[in-house]
């Protein structure tokens, strides 16, 4: 379907791609992985000819139609939901306004005339493409996707310019996906869905009768999703024939094999010296010594692939705590009309690892604040165990960094809030992968990866045995989540997680906050747990 061929490119000194070939076909589920900046969102553009490649070729036939969707920055307003959406449908659409134009002309025209049997036949044409788009299911396409993708219908006549970043990029999801593309563009496309509408998504790409291309930061999602893997670094792409895990397994035994080639011949290159340093001197064998040292000079010396920079760190070990945490009692929080919790009660005991999941807008962030104690609410109370120390992530946290101070000057601001002397900010940048001059970078500069490490440095200044981490995983590509991930698996304290990354969760957590408009409800399982419990709920009640 599309073939990219001998791709170059280059930024200054930084080589993007290095002579990259591949080929998309017709039914291919991609996941495009790699860590961040090694040109995955580029190839995306570059496939929608926004790119100007060095050199190389892309090789796409005129019938195949491309649907992009962006990691941000979408803004819609000025018709009502039902309509943007409806949108999608624009060429069915004009077509059914030509025919109902052409109906009303042909009342007034005289039967017998040339005109009216042109006019008859055209309507025929315009029939026959209208039927391909099957114009009584656009309807309940629309409400089925809307619905799917987390809207209620007393959202439908609500004007789009209501609705916030996130339910903005859901609109449009909404419309490519009824648009139906022979590729189907994806840039982190679950990073505004909650778990439900996620799995929703999940089911319909498995079933989408197209490609698709995807980024995505979820491993689980990706292993559900895609068929295929093309992984990016350091200039090079490599394409696997299998899901992410399937590309984790076989890159692996990739990388095995070729270390024993390398040690098998660094063994025989070796055994090749000693012959030659030891008949050096010999006349007899000067003839067999000149032909060994040819043999070495030929030799293509065989070479482990350079390895990408990894982040570590660790949360600093937490103070004792006492058994009770934190306590919430008829807690009651409100923003003007909307209520948002009425009456809460809820305890998180020592040792407790919590994942808050719910649709979006029904208060998961804003219960991490109240947490926190930096959300104030209008009724009940909120109390912190006697040894309770509290360090907070918020979703927000990297866009409210200081663009007037540099990387260095962030850290040690918050080292020195924390009354933390013995901390050092250089090393624990230089673990999250700051190194020598990037220190010096001012904030403004920094990209969504950089910047939420950069928040993780913040974190990791002060000492604490109760961490609130609301989306960390934002902008973290999925090596990164996966230290992130060992991480707090290895903090001996007590842990409250809002995310929608089940795979990100499930080896963390052993209990699920459920909030939603109704209230909440503490359950003691993992995510994938209360995924199959929720399942087997909508089954019982359509029973």
């Amino acid at each position: 379907m599309i073939n990219l061929v001998d791709i170059s490119l280059r930024y200054g000194e930084k080589v993007i791609y290095k002579k990259v070939s591949t080929t998309i076909g017709t039914r291919d589920r991609i996941g495009l992985v790699g860590s961040n900046g090694s040109g995955k969102s580029t190839l995306i553009k570059l496939l929608l000819n926004e790119v100007e490649i060095d050199s190389g070729e892309v090789e796409r036939p005129g019938y195949v139609t491309l649907g992009y969707l962006p990691q941000d920055g979408i803004e819609l307003k000025g018709k009502t939901l039902y309509e943007e959406v409806s949108t999608a449908f624009e060429d069915a659409l004009a077509l059914q306004k030509n025919i109902d134009e052409a109906d009303e002309q042909m009342m007034e025209m005289d039967t017998s005339s040339e005109e009216y049997y042109d006019l008859l036949d055209q309507i025929g044409t315009w029939e026959q493409k209208l039927e391909s788009h099957e114009p009584a299911k656009m309807k309940s396409k629309i409400e089925k996707t809307l619905m799917g993708l987390g809207f209620a219908t007393s959202d439908f006549e609500r004007d789009t310019g209501e609705f916030s970043g996130g339910w903005q990029m859901r609109m449009a999801l909404a419309k490519l996906l009824l648009r139906e593309p022979s590729l189907l563009l994806l840039d982190e496309p679950t990073n505004h869905l909650d778990i439900i509408s996620q799995q929703w998504l999940e089911d319909y790409l498995t079933r989408y009768d197209g490609s698709l291309m995807v980024i995505s930061h979820d491993r689980a999602f990706l292993d559900v999703v895609t068929n295929r893997t093309i992984h990016l670094s350091m200039g090079a792409l490599k394409s696997y024939s299998g899901n992410y895990s399937f590309y984790i397994k076989q890159s692996e035994a990739d990388l095995e094999v070729l270390r024993k080639k390398v040690k098998n011949q660094q063994a025989e290159i070796q055994r090749q010296k000693d012959f030659i340093n030891r008949f050096r001197g010999n006349v007899k064998k000067a003839s067999l010594v000149q032909s060994r040292l040819k043999d070495l000079e030929k030799m293509e010396i065989i070479k482990m692939p350079p390895q990408e920079k990894k982040i570590f760190f660790r949360f600093p070990p937490p103070p004792p705590a006492s058994a009770k945490v934190i306590e919430l009692k008829n807690m009651s929080k409100a923003y003007g009309d909307l209520q948002i919790f009425k009456g809460l009660d809820f305890y998180i005991d020592k040792g407790d690892r919590i994942a808050v999941v719910g649709v979006n807008g029904a208060g998961k962030s804003t219960l991490a604040r109240i947490l926190a104690g930096i959300e104030p609410f209008q009724e009940g109370e909120r109390t912190l165990g006697i040894n309770t120390v509290l360090s907070y992530f918020a979703q927000q946290q990297a866009e409210e960094l200081d663009p007037e101070k540099t990387v260095l000057e962030e850290v040690e601001q918050a080292s020195a809030d924390a009354n933390r002397e013995e901390s050092n900010p250089r090393a624990v940048l230089g673990a999250l992968l700051f190194r020598k001059d990037d220190v010096f970078k001012k904030t403004s500069v920094l990209s969504g990866g950089e910047r939420n490490r950069l928040a993780l440095a913040k974190m990791l200044m002060r000492e604490a045995n109760t961490i609130i981490l609301d989306e960390p995983t934002n902008h973290l590509d999925i090596k990164s989540k996966e230290i992130l991930q060992d991480a707090v698996k290895a903090f001996d304290g007590t842990v409250i997680l809002v995310s929608h990354d089940r795979d990100f969760l499930d080896p963390i957590v052993n209990k699920v906050l459920e909030v939603i408009k109704t209230g909440t409800r503490l359950l003691t399982c993992n995510v994938t747990e209360y995924i199959e419990r929720i399942k087997g709920e909508e089954k019982a009640m359509s029973a």
